[in-house]
């Protein structure tokens, strides 16, 4: 089996700081998990009765395969982790950064459908900044994985908080969960909120109640 690439190191030492999804090490390429992945898949649609002679069926494993390992669970691997390279804050700025309305998608770890919504994240500047869109790609990154929506806001709160040297960090998510919609209760109309207040977010009023207006639209 071909050797995996090496992990930046600084990559490792960010994710040691975050809390851990529930996973276990092995030694597979991205090669050997979309074969492997495929032929199961395979197995689960022949067993539900599919016609895998059928051409609109016959490369939906490989499909499903690839779409799996590259895409809705890249975030399972550490060489998908952004490039988070943090300047310092030479204008000294110490007011509050959000980025609102962040989409997030990701998979319920439960039933593995879609977990669909949207973050608002905060953080305010001490010694380091970071550029904006770095924010939207580490929310993407932890999203895409299996997820409960408690451990996703958190490991986005962990991850800020290392990267920017500041307790001062917030997080919230909205979102809808397809184990809701589409089976047991299905319910369309609700969704989950989870909120991760740090440092300055949970200790001060001021400032815990303008992110808070901010999440709610001022309402």
């Amino acid at each position: 089996m071909a050797k995996k690439s090496k992990i930046d190191p600084l990559v490792v030492q960010i994710l040691s700081n975050v809390r851990p999804s529930p996973m276990v090490a092995n030694g597979f390429t991205d090669e050997h998990k979309i074969k492997t992945i495929a032929g199961h898949f395979r197995e689960i649609m022949l067993t539900l009765g599919l016609d895998l002679k059928d051409d609109s069926l016959a490369q939906t494993p490989e499909r499903v395969a690839k779409m799996y390992v590259r895409e809705v669970f890249s975030g399972l691997n550490p060489g998908s982790f952004p490039s988070l390279t943090s300047i310092e804050n030479k204008l000294e700025y110490n007011e509050m950064v959000t980025v609102k309305d962040i989409s997030i998608i990701s998979v319920c770890e439960h039933h593995f459908v879609t977990i669909d919504g949207r973050a608002t994240i905060s953080y305010i500047p001490k010694n380091r900044v970071i550029g904006l869109s770095k924010i939207n790609r580490i929310a993407k990154f932890f999203s895409r994985r299996p997820q409960v929506q408690e451990r996703l806001t958190k490991q986005i709160a962990d991850c800020l908080c290392y990267v920017l040297e500041t307790e001062d960090v917030a997080v919230n998510i909205h979102a809808k969960h397809y184990c809701v919609i589409q089976r047991g209760v299905e319910d369309a109309a609700s969704e989950t909120v989870t909120s991760d207040l740090r440092g300055a977010f949970r200790d001060d009023a001021r400032t815990r109640h303008e992110y808070l207006s901010i999440v709610t639209g001022g309402r």
